[in-house]
């Protein structure tokens, strides 16, 4: 899949901190029978690159990828762990769109956007979206940059989320909302699943195009 493809699955994608690997896949099947299916496992944790292998491994539903991705080798690392796509909160040194899965580079602001621009990106994270101007910053980014869509991430919650995806370069909004850090801890997969539920059925403005398998 392309990263078009995989931004077009659902209108948010969960943002996770997994800190036991054993919560991995019970947490991968809640919020994918809620019909969020791509996932971001945040490498913060030393945990992460085996939540990553575990839900690639067991959890069919699900596109797993890799977050927190800040060099070459973290991306390859991630691939390796069975990353299906990967998403840092800036511009990697050196990395493009070759590379052993798509990339989602973070961007906040117009000069980091006409660089990665240059790199032949054309999809970006916007972080942290809710600190460097939100909604209003990418109304003004969406006039000089047509060809630039946006994953805003980072203080985004289910009250902010509509008006984000309302914007017609904003393809889905990443947010942890989704798996509070409580319901993990109590392994209360039910409310997960309700709250990836309510999320997957956001409405959004840009139409997504066709998911290819």
């Amino acid at each position: 899949m392309t990263l078009d493809d995989i931004m077009a699955l659902a209108p948010v994608v969960p943002v996770l901190i997994i800190e036991d690997v054993a919560d991995a896949v019970p947490l991968a099947r809640a919020l994918t029978r809620g019909g969020l299916r791509a996932l971001e496992v945040t490498l913060r944790t030393p945990a992460a690159l085996e939540a990553i292998a575990a839900i690639a491994g067991e959890v069919e539903d699900a596109v797993v990828g890799a977050g927190t991705v800040t060099s070459a080798t973290a991306r390859q690392a991630a691939a390796r762990a069975g990353a299906r796509f990967a998403v840092s909160p800036g511009l990697i040194p050196g990395e493009g769109l070759e590379g052993p899965i798509p990339l989602l580079p973070g961007v906040a602001t117009a000069t980091e956007l006409m660089a990665g621009l240059e790199r032949g990106f054309t999809a970006f994270k916007l972080f942290p979206a809710s600190v460097v101007g939100g909604v209003p910053l990418l109304r003004a980014l969406s006039s000089p940059f047509p060809q630039a869509v946006f994953c805003p991430t980072g203080g985004i919650d289910a009250a902010k989320a509509a008006d984000y995806l309302n914007e017609p370069n904003v393809a889905c909004i990443g947010g942890s909302w989704v798996a509070p850090k409580a319901a993990v801890a109590a392994r209360d997969w039910d409310t997960i699943t309700e709250l990836a539920a309510a999320a997957a059925a956001l409405p959004r403005r840009r139409a997504p195009p066709p998911i290819l398998t």
